[in-house]
């Protein structure tokens, strides 16, 4: 008779989040409390209909949390300046906490240029210089969120992290390096031998297929596939990519017939990520309030 393929334990975000918001909801009462409305600002460029989904719903988690959520929407043909302007004024109010400009922007616009606009001290996405620069050199920051949200993930499911071979497949800014620096600082829940490898290695394969937990962070559809990884590994799947509203994960889903944990193809990193943005908020609003 043929082998019965195995099928992966999941490591779904969802348990994850809930955890996090319960006490971000704590934190929030507590400053609410105490005089202090956290608030997250959002800005959005244009009206790109995934873009404007994201901010509903950021706005709606915003509101169950407790958050003040003050919203910027400029034109889709917005200028340097404007944009500019729009982060300057949330800058320089001093209930604004936190700062989020929605990516992506129209093409006309540079998002690193925006990027470097917003006050280190609200930046919620941890993608500032300054906030990276931070993370280098183990101090404390806003961590990116969906870096930070794998940790946690790898944590909440007991997936031993310290002591064992991770390997990132993706050296991107938002994930695949920050995710390698976190991973490698000393904590119960990181201090990993890590690798990171990406399209200038070749055979990056001889890496994964050795790791104890592979992490996929480059936005190339199906680039993980079950030869690419040994048997009993842990895989997460951190890069995606969208055709229209159809999501395409890096990870191929016949992984799970080789892994021994694996996050779903929906439901695994993305919760996680929403999570540590409002964590990232309470957190710098809590600064704020007592800097």
């Amino acid at each position: 008779m043929p082998e019965t393929a195995t099928t992966a334990r999941p490591l779904p975000g969802a348990p994850v989040a809930e955890a996090v918001f319960a006490e971000v909801t704590d934190r929030v009462a507590a400053l609410r409390a105490a005089g202090t409305v956290p608030a997250l600002a959002t800005v959005l460029v244009g009206d790109d209909p995934a873009s404007a989904g994201y901010i509903r719903m950021k706005q709606q988690r915003a509101a169950e949390l407790g958050f003040a959520s003050p919203h910027v929407h400029l034109p889709a043909d917005a200028t340097r300046h404007d944009l500019a302007a729009a982060i300057d004024s949330l800058n320089g109010d001093p209930a604004v906490h936190a700062i989020l400009v929605q990516h992506p922007i129209p093409a006309h616009l540079d998002y690193a240029e925006a990027l470097l606009r917003i006050d280190p001290a609200k930046d919620v996405d941890g993608l500032h210089p300054t906030s990276l620069g931070r993370l280098a050199a183990g101090l404390p920051s806003p961590v990116p969120c969906t870096p930070a949200g794998i940790e946690a993930l790898l944590a909440f499911h007991n997936v031993p992290v310290a002591g064992r071979d991770v390997v990132v497949l993706g050296r991107g800014t938002t994930l695949g390096r920050p995710l390698a620096m976190l991973l490698a600082q000393k904590r119960a829940t990181a201090d990993a031998a890590v690798t990171v490898v990406h399209s200038g290695i070749p055979n990056w394969a001889r890496h994964t297929r050795r790791a104890d937990i592979v992490i996929a962070a480059v936005g190339v559809p199906g680039i993980l596939r079950p030869e690419h990884i040994r048997p009993g590994a842990t895989v997460v799947g951190g890069g995606v990519r969208y055709e229209g509203r159809r999501l395409l994960p890096d990870v191929d889903e016949a992984c799970e017939t080789v892994a021994g944990a694996i996050t779903p193809r929906v439901g695994g990193v993305g919760p996680t990520t929403v999570a540590m943005l409002f964590r990232n908020a309470v957190a710098l609003a809590e600064q704020a309030t007592h800097p």
